[in-house]
């Protein structure tokens, strides 16, 4: 069972082209109809790297388990296997020699549907070869996880779940009014996790901000204004804490309604409209993915998968093809960033760099190299340190945790949910319902004061004969 995932530069053709992707080695070289797949789906590297996972532990259980000639059953006892796990409970032996603890219920489910899809994929595009070995030839990928009509009430879940993805998808409205009806559902499906209500990440304390900045960012008497400007782009403007590493040092400019404040754009790294400064070879202006390739012999970032990656969620754009920093309160965050950010540019307008990239590395041995999102992290959680606070995901001390606050300090101000869509650069006006619903402080608040305004006509008395204790 030798099948280990490794990141490769992946040559389709004859040209220059390279794509920097995950691949899946087996014993006898890498799986090439994921490597196809992969390439032609062109997701992110997140959605690749739980495909190869799935893909990997199917492998696994198939080479033991190549006995069961049906192909569903194969995949049902797959995705047992994976909820229950393949250790014996009353022995602790596993005969298959798997060993696979229970997984966890949201990943069994993302990984059958990522299974079921790639093997809808491979038998529609590459049927099996003649020189196949018994065990893989008499297997049909489309059979392991098939469509099927199922029962009245499946249809009618299976319909249901097709007509809210169709309302919520971008191009809704060109999908057909009613799914196929001869194959609505799958045989083996996931389990629906149970909802949890209050499963949202804190807030970042919206009271020791100022401290961090300040404070936190202060090491050796000495201020550092990049992690201080990155910091203010996720809790005074809310972008995700990969965005702002796509950011060049000409995206920062002073607003021209208002000069002392920071007008920032962070541009999608492919389509975003290069520097004005450069010019393809007819003179025209480019996309970033040209202007990095023809300057620097850089690929965007949020196409690599080395340590300088960085990561795009294609958020909802302002305009062709970028993003602008809304800041909130007021101008009052847009006018600290220019200062911190004119400071950071008087620390590293004489470091000498070989990209475009805004925040770069200023230790002596690599100064001038791309500042990668891993540094800031570290750089963060020391800053955290430093004013007392535990840095975790439960408090709410992680860069992501900027998002939030700016979320829920949206929603304090009773701003229009449409404008915290825009602002906050969700595609869905459902995305930003983790930012913004309430905590359970602030339920049981409104809760008491809501029994206060009713009075007390509904309270109930306690003094009941069946409730005494007798002496």
């Amino acid at each position: 069972m030798s099948f280990v995932t490794v990141r490769a530069k992946v040559v389709s053709d004859n040209t220059g082209s390279v794509s920097e992707i995950p691949i899946l080695m087996t014993p006898i070289g890498p799986l090439v109809p994921l490597i196809d797949y992969c390439l032609q789906k062109r997701r992110s590297l997140s959605w690749m790297t739980k495909l190869l996972r799935s893909v990997h532990l199917f492998l696994e259980y198939l080479e033991v388990n190549a006995e069961q000639q049906e192909e569903w059953r194969l995949f049902r006892n797959f995705a047992n296997a994976l909820r229950l796990g393949t250790i014996d409970k009353e022995t602790g032996l596993d005969p298959s020699g798997l060993c696979w603890q229970p997984f966890q219920g949201p990943d069994v489910d993302y990984y059958v549907v990522l299974l079921s899809e790639f093997l809808d994929w491979v038998a529609m595009t590459r049927p099996p070869a003649e020189d196949d070995s018994a065990t893989r030839s008499r297997m049909h990928p489309e059979r392991f996880n098939p469509k099927y009509k199922g029962g009245s009430y499946d249809q009618r879940i299976d319909e249901r779940a097709y007509q809210y993805r169709r309302s919520k998808a971008f191009l809704g409205h060109t999908w057909s009014n009613n799914p196929e009806k001869d194959s609505v559902g799958r045989l083996t499906r996931g389990a629906k996790p149970p909802k949890i209500s209050n499963g949202q990440e804190p807030e970042f304390p919206e009271d020791r901000f100022e401290e961090l900045l300040f404070k936190g960012f202060k090491v050796a008497g000495r201020y550092d204004w990049r992690g201080m400007a990155i910091s203010l782009l996720l809790h005074g403007a809310g972008f995700r804490e990969s965005e702002p590493f796509h950011l060049y040092m000409g995206d920062v400019q002073p607003h021209w309604d208002d000069p002392t404040v920071a007008f920032v754009a962070i541009h999608h790294p492919s389509y975003g409209v290069a520097p004005l400064n450069w010019r393809k070879q007819d003179g025209r202006r480019g996309t970033r993915a040209q202007y990095l390739a023809d300057e620097y012999g850089l690929t965007p970032r949020h196409q690599i998968g080395a340590s300088h990656r960085a990561g795009w969620k294609n958020p909802a754009l302002d305009a062709k093809y970028y993003m602008q920093a809304w800041w909130f309160p007021d101008v009052a965050y847009g006018q600290l960033f220019l200062q911190i950010w004119e400071r950071y540019l008087e620390q590293v307008q004489r470091v000498p760099r070989h990209h475009p990239f805004a925040f770069i590395n200023l230790e002596s041995k690599t100064a001038g190299n791309i500042y990668t999102l891993k540094h800031f992290i570290r750089a963060h959680a020391s800053a955290v340190g430093r004013i007392g606070l535990t840095y975790s995901k439960s408090s709410g001390t992680t860069p992501h945790g900027h998002r939030h606050a700016y979320g829920r300090r949206l929603m304090r101000a009773s701003v229009n949910p449409l404008i915290i869509q825009r602002v906050m650069h969700h595609c869905s006006p459902d995305s930003q319902a983790v930012y913004t619903q309430p905590e359970r402080g602030e339920a049981i608040k409104a809760l008491n004061e809501a029994a206060i305004k009713i009075g007390e006509s509904y309270i109930v008395s306690i003094d009941q004969p069946c409730l005494r204790r007798e002496s």
